[in-house]
């Protein structure tokens, strides 16, 4: 067992995972969940208007992540969520896809003190040539980050990057999902879609 010291309060951790909060804290999720949403919507990450979509789809809202990356109390708020999210998974490396995913997942390591893994959506034809930015090794448990899920398959696609390394993904966290098909995809890969926010929670 490891005692961590994190914002002056004493955890234990086993294998890197921080151990459960403490209940009172759990009883606060809900109000962070509220805080969130609130936040995601006064730093603009909230759109309406006529959009297309990664798919090809088109929608009357957009959900800008990467505006919600660039204000630090909103990206503070959604690391802070996710790692009580992450509390109760068997995990053992945050994992973020370039790049919306990024600035989310280090933030999340930083809150967990979990090693941090960037995948690429392509390899480098310089450099190293790597697909992957951080350790990935086999066997590795890995809880994988993102923006915004829709039909999950750009998720689908990393998830099979890092399976071919060896490395285990069952659980994702998204932080606004849009509900549109993403769980039932990442039931098929085997996984399970953990969102901070829905995409109704935000519309509503």
């Amino acid at each position: 067992m490891i005692i961590i010291i994190i914002n002056g309060a004493i955890k234990a951790a086993t294998g890197g995972i921080m151990s459960k909060l403490k209940p009172e804290t759990k009883k606060e999720l809900d109000i962070q969940k509220q805080e969130l949403i609130a936040a995601l919507k006064a730093c603009g990450a909230v759109r309406s208007g006529n959009f297309t979509l990664t798919s090809g789809k088109k929608t009357k809202y957009y959900i800008d992540i990467k505006k919600a990356s660039t204000d630090p109390k909103t990206l503070k708020l959604i690391a802070r969520q996710a790692a009580i999210k992450i509390e109760d998974m068997d995990v053992s490396t945050v994992a973020g896809i370039e790049l919306g995913s990024v600035p989310l997942a280090t933030a999340v390591s930083m809150e967990t003190e979990l090693p941090l893994l960037i995948v690429r959506k392509a390899t480098k034809d310089y450099g190293t040539k790597r697909r992957f930015v951080g350790d990935i090794k086999p066997k590795d448990k890995i809880v994988m980050l993102e923006d915004v899920t829709t039909t999950g398959g750009s998720v689908s696609d990393a998830i099979k990057i890092v399976r071919e390394a060896g490395a285990s993904v069952k659980h994702i966290i998204s932080v606004v999902d849009r509900e549109e098909g993403a769980k039932e995809k990442m039931k098929e890969e085997g996984a399970e879609l953990f969102p901070l926010v829905s995409a109704s929670d935000l519309l509503s």
